[in-house]
């Protein structure tokens, strides 16, 4: 027995927050160009490293565009969540490519340490500026979004990264005019290689929990049988899951043990609204699964999970 809702048209989180994507990409890759064209005039490669993590973000924040109109597809037969993982999908494929351009830059920065060349610092300096600014206003356009959706958290990290490797462009623009030191130049980026990786694994990690059916963050399941159990009529619960479709969509199961009276009284009905108003309050769970099941079903089940 199931209690059923009308999940019809799903919107995620990142679905109500396209136009903050779409708006933030036409910034990222205006920038891109526009520091390609900086690092040739200036030869820097902290630049032209900033460029190319643009580049990556600029692709990452289209998949994740794509992902966000796919997830509002309607549920199937084959796919009866329809295409909601798009998002999750999309958050691990920047998480990855986050690390291989982080690690690129890394590359690059050592060798060019090997062999400094001539800087400009004076251009360095100001697409450096173009990058940053631009980078505020992507963060300002994503902030309120950001904790409503993994795919929204992933693009605001990766602009955030941005900003950061183009303060570090700035730094080193404006000592390597003053002190001549090419060298700096590496060190802007190594700064933003180090300032890309770290920050990518908190993401890695909850799109695999995600993916891998984790319990979703600020659930506890030990506190949800407690609140199942205070329901009237609730004798025991077992079988008990919660698990993350996309960002914003929590979902659980569960059997329920009822009490003989309620099954032959005819309230299962109203059983099944108060435990599932008891979850909408306490756990804001709206998609549940509660099979009822009498004490002597025990006996039946194969497995009992706690």
């Amino acid at each position: 027995m199931s209690h059923g809702h009308d999940h019809a048209s799903p919107v995620t989180a990142t679905g109500r927050h396209r136009w903050r994507l779409q708006l933030v990409v036409a910034i990222t890759a205006t920038v891109f160009v526009a520091e390609v064209i900086g690092a040739l005039v200036s030869n820097s490669l902290a630049l032209l490293a900033d460029a190319a993590h643009m580049l990556t973000d600029s692709m990452g924040l289209l998949l994740a565009l794509v992902a966000a109109g796919l997830a509002l597809r309607p549920a199937t037969k084959r796919r009866t969540f329809g295409l909601q993982r798009a998002e999750i999908l999309a958050a691990l494929a920047n998480a990855v490519v986050l690390c291989v351009i982080g690690i690129s830059v890394l590359v690059g920065a050592v060798q060019r340490w090997n062999n400094p060349t001539e800087v400009a610092a004076g251009p360095m300096f100001w697409f450096a500026v173009v990058g940053m600014l631009a980078n505020l206003v992507g963060l300002a356009v994503l902030w309120s979004g950001r904790s409503e959706s993994l795919n929204l958290r992933g693009a605001f990290l990766e602009v955030l990264a941005d900003l950061l490797g183009s303060v570090a462009v700035i730094a080193a623009a404006v000592l390597i005019g003053f002190t001549g030191w090419v060298w700096l130049d590496s060190v802007a980026g190594i700064a933003i290689f180090v300032l890309i990786v770290p920050r990518v694994w908190s993401l890695l990690r909850e799109a695999l929990d995600v993916l891998l059916e984790a319990t979703p963050p600020g659930i506890d399941l030990d506190e949800v049988r407690t609140h199942l159990l205070e329901v009237d009529d609730v004798m025991g619960v077992h079988d008990l899951h919660a698990w993350t479709i996309t960002s914003g969509s929590a979902v659980l199961s569960a059997h329920v043990v009822v009490s003989a009276e309620c099954l032959s009284g005819g309230r299962s009905d109203e059983l099944l609204d108060r435990l599932s108003s008891c979850l909408d309050e306490h756990f804001d769970l709206d998609h549940c699964t509660l099979q009822l099941e009498p004490e002597a079903h025990l006996e039946h089940e194969h497995s009992l999970h706690e």
